[in-house]
């Protein structure tokens, strides 16, 4: 825990003053849809939570309250996936925080990073990741950004073998790092990997999504509403009349674009927001768009 000022007494004090208490936002029309990691079988739900910036924040007890209502509303919902990172400032502090003040950490799924370079600088990082988090085990650790990949790559697969980490993964957030993150995929055989993929950035369909695919490699999406890009674009423009039956709304067109795709196993858009947090949420469960819905989808995107 990074801040003992507090207690859960606190937290749950701080969430009531702020009508924050933790609300059930399971879809009406069914469950979350999940994915199976194809490294173990496992079913990861297709909906989780990415924290850059959003979980950067002092170790208050509102701020607490505040944030561990989303991870609650994200576990309610089905979900499971928090993905954050030591580049990320307090946010890896907020979540073991966050444990700390209640949350489950058998109903969570957390993914990290290591950013450093050499071996030792790696190892301790990945220590101090399980450390600040409150957690023995981290379910997925990631090289960021492909930063010394190989040196971090054999640290994770030694602490797999510990019962450490238990998954490995490469990310990257920018598509011209693609050609490099193929030639990575194929030498270090993630069991995932992480890039950006939305209706906006679209590159990794014509070689890095299918790879993955037939590598038998799950894949996490993160940008998934192109830095906000997206809602400009459609800004002032409703929602077309044919995508009622799968999105109720702007974002779930959006995600729901992404986690259509086959090969996609999860998507983690970031938000501190209630509201924004159920609305992420519904992309989850109920309808999906097809192959011809999701090219209407890209031919409609490009119209404006």
């Amino acid at each position: 825990m990074s801040n003992p000022l507090w207690t859960r007494r606190d937290v749950l004090a701080a969430a009531g003053a702020t009508a924050l208490l933790p609300a059930t936002t399971l879809a009406a029309d069914g469950k979350m849809h999940t994915r199976a990691i194809p490294a173990s079988g496992e079913q990861l739900p297709v909906i989780g939570l990415g924290t850059y910036s959003v979980l950067d924040v002092e170790s208050t007890p509102a701020n607490i309250a505040s944030r561990k209502t989303i991870v609650d509303m994200l576990i309610e919902g089905g979900g499971s996936l928090i993905d954050t990172s030591p580049m990320y400032n307090r946010s890896e502090a907020v979540i073991g925080d966050i444990i700390e003040a209640g949350v489950d950490r058998d109903d969570t799924f957390i993914a990290t990073k290591v950013w450093t370079d050499g071996k030792d600088a790696g190892t301790a990082q990945m220590q101090r990741s399980a450390d600040l988090m409150n957690t023995e085990t981290i379910d997925l650790m990631q090289v960021h950004n492909l930063r010394d990949t190989a040196v971090h790559m054999q640290t994770i697969r030694d602490r797999q073998d510990e019962g450490r980490i238990r998954y490995s993964g490469l990310t990257h957030y920018r598509a011209d790092a693609l050609d490099a993150l193929e030639a990575e995929m194929k030498r270090h055989k993630p069991d995932f990997i992480q890039i950006n993929y939305s209706l906006g950035e679209r590159e990794a369909d014509q070689r890095v999504l299918p790879l993955a695919s037939d590598m038998g490699i799950a894949v996490l999406i993160n940008r998934p509403y192109q830095a906000g890009a997206l809602f400009r674009a459609v800004r002032g423009t409703d929602l077309p009349d044919w995508a009622g039956p799968f999105a109720a709304s702007w974002g779930q067109f959006f995600l729901k674009y992404i986690v259509s795709h086959p090969a996609v196993t999860c998507v983690i858009p970031a938000t501190s927001k209630p509201h924004h947090m159920e609305d992420n949420l519904g992309a989850g469960s109920g309808a999906m768009p097809d192959t011809a819905t999701r090219a209407r989808m890209v031919e409609f995107m490009s119209t404006l």
